[in-house]
């Protein structure tokens, strides 16, 4: 396992993690779920991803449980959750102080931990001033409930004004935002955020890899089972159901060949791709399956295979590389 640092901080993630979106608490148990998390373990997997949306906070629940089974020592793993999506009553949602401290501190009894690792704003609330979002995410930091705070799916803007405004009030900024960045998802982390990992030291901890499953080539023969099928995720679907998704999935059996000449799995494509980037932090990773985990894990051997002329044979397939700001001097 290769062990990165987080943006500019001191902590080091594996930079393949484990992550328990759609899964723990709905496709995967706590037997499940402990079986899983040692098979990431045994590869040197490090960073557990969670959030109190994610089922509910069931997630949370299972994952406390099997680190319980575990029998892990506090200092050998990095766990995180985020804060946004706590409930349906009126101060249950959003990035207040009232919800950043109950929604953390109800985290950490699902958890059954003293502190997370990392606390995310989930998304960015509107409703609340930054200052305000800023003070409680600095104030749970100083009470010892996390270690680190972040961002996950705010503008490169949004990010730099919580950042900001930290400094100027002399409390704890952000130390990394968790983007969405696959293949077919670029923009953000290639060209949005590129001042961000220069002047803020920010790290990220990408979700969806493998584009909620279509870059494993799963649905090339029509969508049958898997992620898109799931109940609640009908949105999914019909995302990829649309002539820009099905133009996707015909894109997926485009790099197969790319696969095969590499000899390895399109998963393990689509994943050693995106730890390609050097301003990736650490890919997050999720399986329904204890033999999906080992088989992700090999994509660390396909990197050192992705030469300039592998990566150019890819971004020909794609055909999406962001071009970023112009030089109006050439």
């Amino acid at each position: 396992m290769e062990y990165r640092q987080l943006g500019k901080s001191g902590l080091k993630v594996s930079a393949l993690s484990f992550g328990s979106w759609v899964t723990f608490g709905k496709q995967v148990d706590v037997d499940l779920a402990t079986a899983e998390m040692k098979a990431a373990l045994d590869h040197g997997v490090n960073f557990f991803d969670n959030a109190e949306a994610y089922e509910h906070g069931e997630s949370e629940v299972v994952m406390g449980k099997a680190i319980r089974k575990l029998g892990l020592a506090r200092k050998d793993y990095v766990v995180s959750t985020k804060i946004f999506w706590g409930g349906r009553g009126p101060n249950d949602q959003g990035l207040s102080r009232k919800h950043i401290v109950e929604g953390v501190r109800a985290a950490l009894d699902r958890l059954q931990l003293e502190y997370v690792d990392l606390v995310f704003c989930h998304r960015p609330d509107t409703e609340t001033p930054i200052e305000e979002t800023v003070r409680a995410m600095s104030h749970v930091i100083d009470r010892g409930w996390a270690l680190y705070w972040g961002t996950s799916e705010w503008s490169a803007e949004q990010y730099r004004q919580a950042w900001e405004t930290a400094l100027r009030l002399g409390l704890t900024p952000p130390t990394m935002e968790q983007p969405e960045y696959n293949m077919f998802h670029r923009e953000p982390v290639e060209v949005e955020y590129a001042p961000l990992y220069r002047d803020c030291g920010m790290g990220t901890t990408i979700w969806s890899p493998l584009a909620s499953g279509v870059l494993t080539g799963k649905y090339g023969q029509g969508i049958k089972d898997g992620r898109l099928t799931l109940p609640g995720y009908e949105w999914l679907r019909k995302r990829y159901e649309s002539e820009d998704g099905r133009h996707r999935i015909e894109t997926v059996e485009k790099l197969r060949p790319v696969a095969s000449d590499l000899g390895c799995t399109l998963a393990q494509l689509a994943l050693a791709w995106t730890l390609k980037n050097p301003n990736v932090s650490t890919v997050i990773t999720g399986a329904s399956r204890e033999e999906q985990v080992k088989e992700n894990m090999k994509a660390l051997d396909v990197v050192p295979k992705l030469d300039a002329s592998v990566m150019e044979r890819i971004d020909k397939i794609l055909g999406n590389k962001p071009k970023g700001p112009r030089n109006w001097k050439n």
